[in-house]
This record gives C-alpha cells, structure tokens and sequence, in this order.
C-alpha cells in the first residue's frame, strides 16, 4: 500500500504543474479552463478581486503586478512552476530573476519585456529583424510629437508605448488633432512609461491576426488567418479564415517565424499584419499569449482553439497539427453603461434561439463605458458565406444588453 500510494503520489508531482496567471481577464480564464482540464493547479493573480479567471482557478492573489516587490513576495509565497504573464501591466524585468531560478516564464522572459513595450519589439521587428513596418518616431514631450508628425505627414496614428485593447490609440487626421491625441494618449498608457509612438498610417486592404505556436520539442505551427475589425484601437469582430492571397500569407508566416523565434519560448502569439495588395505585408504588433481576436476559435474553427494550443505549448504537449474545421465568427458585447454594481443581461433568450451560436458572458463584476463583456460566436461550413456569417454573428451580440 505504501509502495502504491508513493508511486501515485510522484506521478502526481510529476504532472501537475503549479501555474502563476499575472492577469485574470476572459482571456486568461479560458487558459484556466483549458488548463485545469489537463489537471494543472493554477493561481490567478490581478488588480481587483472577482476577476474571469479567479472565479475558476485554485487559488487567487489581488495586487499591483507593477509593484515589483509585491510581485516577487507573491512568487516566493507560491513557488510556482510556471509564470503566464496575460497582460502588458507587470513589472516584467522581474520575471528575468524568476527564470534563472529555474522558473518557466511563458513564452520566456525576453519575450514579455520585449513585448510589453511597443518600443522594444519595433525596434527588434524593423532594426534588428528587418521586417517591413510602418515608419515611426517616439515621443516623451508634446513637442517632440510634432516634430514626428512633421517627418511622418497626416493621417498618422499615435499610441502608447504601454497599453491594452486600443487604450490611448488614436488616428491623427491634421495638426490641430495632436494635442488631443498626446493627452489621450499619455491617460491611456499603463504603467509608469509616458511615452508614445508616432506612426504613418498604412493604407491596407485588411488586417489579420495570425496565431503563431511555438514548441518546446516540435516545430512552430500557424493556425488559419483571422481577419478582424478595430474601433479606435480595439477589437469588434473577427472571422476564420481571412481570405489573403497565398503569397502574402507565406510571407506574413516567414515574418512571425523569424519574430518569433527572436523572442525564444514556446506558446501561442497573436502577431498582427496590414495587408495591402499594392505593397505586400506589415508587421504590426505581436502578443506572447493568446489573442482577442482569437476568441473566434471557441467557435470550433479549429481542431484546437487557441486556448488549448497555448496550454499544450506551455506544458511541452504533443501538437500533431493545426486544421480548420469550419467557418466562424466572433463579435464582441459592450456595455453601455458605467458602473460598480454587479452587471445584468437579457436577450440571451432571443439570441440563442440562431442556430449554432455560443455566447460567452465573461463575468466581470463591474461595467465601465464599452468595456467588452462577453462575445458571441457563429460557426457555418466551409465555403459558406462569410459576409453573411459575420452580419449574423454581430445581430445576435446585439440582442444581449448589459444593465
């Protein structure tokens, strides 16, 4: 009985691994999901209490992550093997001691400094890389801002360097428009870096998100394109697979390959292209994590969603391959409202009633104005017609109402 119960005990030890989540939002909570299904122990960790993912993980910890020696306290308390970082607001230098004690940080530490700055993996993806961008400058003052937008002309965007989820992003049409544009910028940052990114405006036919997975043992792998719709920054909707040429698709492949093999690490990243028929492929910006616009898995676009490929990833499991199954979209719920009180919803009822449909409330115990609070998601074949699947897709995720 000993012996047994000993040798159970081990291959417990053995595959269970403990798992720090800095970030608790619908986003990390599907990774819970996706990992406790494998029998993964998970603490989430976040700003304030009641957030998506502690509602379903082991354990939880409510905290300032930029609060480096708040963050390393909760490391020594947990002893975690695994550290997934979901979102920009960490005090990520840290992580770099967590990882030489043997720590796994996801996808590695290199790759959450890099990526949490937009200054970093610019200058890594046009300079080092040579991967084609938009043209760009940096500002810390107002006057720098113009002195930018001198070189780059009108339209041009501006952004922090440090954000989410479009925060503080902005498209400049003329001069007179900067100075709103540097202080919704500098409010929308988080962190403690003020400073922006000034950048011309591509003229693209579309835009894409293309998940890209990297492994401890197996080759990296690219899930089908997404296609996806921003407002002032932020996503709206998505729909699998975007239609791009083949040779644009092999050359958005060569330039997440090359990125992402840079950053080091196994994981799932959402690297985003413009897409311009004239002028080929533009880098954009790169997520070490599972992506927004990636929600449009969930609708079984895939034989794995994106969740389930980061979880593998992060854990060494086996991914024989990637296909699509169907066609799917996604379209985001917004609240209309702003408040502290535990939100409502109705026409759930009425939405369901569209053949294969989910919806996913995500459980956020307050609403601010148009914060994203649950997503619904069509699926059809194949060869189906995608224009209508998306129109369908946004007219159920308006029948529900936050209150």
């Amino acid at each position: 009985m000993f012996y047994l119960c000993h040798t159970f005990k081990h291959l417990k030890e053995a595959m269970t691994k403990k798992i720090l989540l800095l970030g608790s939002g619908e986003l990390g909570k599907e990774f819970v999901i996706a990992a406790q299904r494998k029998g993964q122990y998970i603490i989430a960790c976040d700003s304030y209490a009641g957030a998506p993912a502690m509602q379903v993980a082991d354990e939880y910890e409510v905290f300032d992550m930029l609060d480096g020696d708040r963050l390393m306290a909760v490391v020594e308390k947990h002893k975690p093997d695994i550290i997934v970082p979901e979102i920009e607001a960490i005090r990520t230098e840290r992580l770099y001691d967590c990882e030489k004690e043997g720590i796994q940080i996801v996808p590695s530490a290199k790759a959450v400094n890099y990526t949490m700055n937009r200054k970093a993996i610019r200058d890594l993806a046009a300079k080092e890389l040579g991967l084609k961008t938009a043209k760009y400058f940096y500002a810390k003052t107002f006057e720098e801002l113009k002195r930018a937008s001198e070189e780059i002309g009108f339209p041009c965007v501006v952004k922090p360097l440090m954000s989410s989820s479009g925060k503080g992003q902005s498209i400049v049409m003329r001069a007179e428009e900067l100075q709103h544009a540097w202080e919704y910028g500098c409010s929308g940052s988080r962190g403690d870096i003020k400073e922006l990114i000034i950048e011309e405006f591509i003229h693209f036919d579309s835009e894409i998100t293309l998940l890209t997975v990297t492994q401890k043992k197996g080759p990296t792998l690219f899930c089908p394109p997404i296609g996806h719709v921003q407002k002032n920054g932020d996503y709206r909707e998505s729909f699998q697979p975007a239609c791009i040429a083949p040779d644009h698709l092999k050359e958005a492949q060569e330039m997440a390959d090359k990125v992402t093999k840079a950053l080091t690490g196994a994981g799932i990243w959402g690297v985003e292209f413009f897409i311009s028929h004239k002028n080929g492929v533009y880098f954009s910006e790169l997520s070490p994590r599972p992506h927004d616009t990636g929600m449009v898995t969930l609708a079984g676009t895939q034989n794995l969603n994106e969740f389930e490929l980061h979880c593998r990833a992060v854990l060494g499991l086996p991914i024989p391959h990637i296909t699509l199954e169907r066609m799917g979209a996604s379209a985001v719920i917004l609240s209309p409202i702003a408040s502290k009180e535990q939100p409502r919803y109705k026409g759930e009822e009425e939405a369901l009633k569209e053949s294969n449909t989910y919806l996913r409330i995500f459980g956020k115990p307050y609403t601010k104005l148009n914060r994203r609070m649950g997503v619904a998601l069509c699926y059809a074949p194949l060869g189906s017609d995608m224009e209508a699947l998306r129109n369908k897709c946004k007219a159920v995720a308006a029948k529900v109402e936050v209150y």
